[in-house]
């Protein structure tokens, strides 16, 4: 309650000028909490789980931790195009599907083409009771701009 009265102190101690100036350049306040906003967005979305593995990140857990990496790819994509050594499970069988690791445990690195269906996957697989599940940020496009290894089917 203390904290409330001294808000309430902070805002009346502004005065009239200061009310006067906000209310005048209401413009300026608005652009200054949008472009505020949009420098916290990147950071607030990385911490929800929205972000992803960059592809150095999917690399070394694939080498050091195991990995496995999972492309969510309908078939047609998958052929056209993947990441070398992925295991093809559309997103459409996920849940049902029996070529996934019985060691709910190992890390899960899930790829497709732009990310945004492995994005959705991750939350179907962490249902499923898998613990470590990652989508790689900017998917199959940010594999290929980083020069990695690539195969067609």
């Amino acid at each position: 309650m203390e904290t409330v009265n001294s808000i309430i102190r902070l805002f009346c101690s502004l005065g009239p000028p200061t009310v006067k100036f906000l209310l005048d350049n209401w413009f300026l306040v608005l652009a200054a909490v949008l472009s505020g906003g949009a420098l916290l967005w990147p950071m607030l979305s990385r911490s929800a789980g929205g972000g992803g593995v960059s592809t150095a990140e999917a690399v070394r857990l694939v080498n050091r931790e195991k990995g496995v990496l999972i492309d969510v790819s309908e078939p047609a994509e998958y052929a056209a195009g993947h990441v070398v050594g992925a295991r093809n499970i559309p997103f459409g069988s996920l849940e049902s599907a029996k070529n996934l690791p019985t060691n709910k445990a190992l890390p899960l690195i899930l790829v497709c083409a732009t990310g945004a269906r492995a994005g959705r996957a991750v939350a179907t697989l962490k249902k499923l009771g898998y613990a470590n599940v990652q989508s790689l940020s900017g998917g199959l496009a940010a594999w290929r701009q980083a020069n990695l290894p690539v195969e067609k089917a």
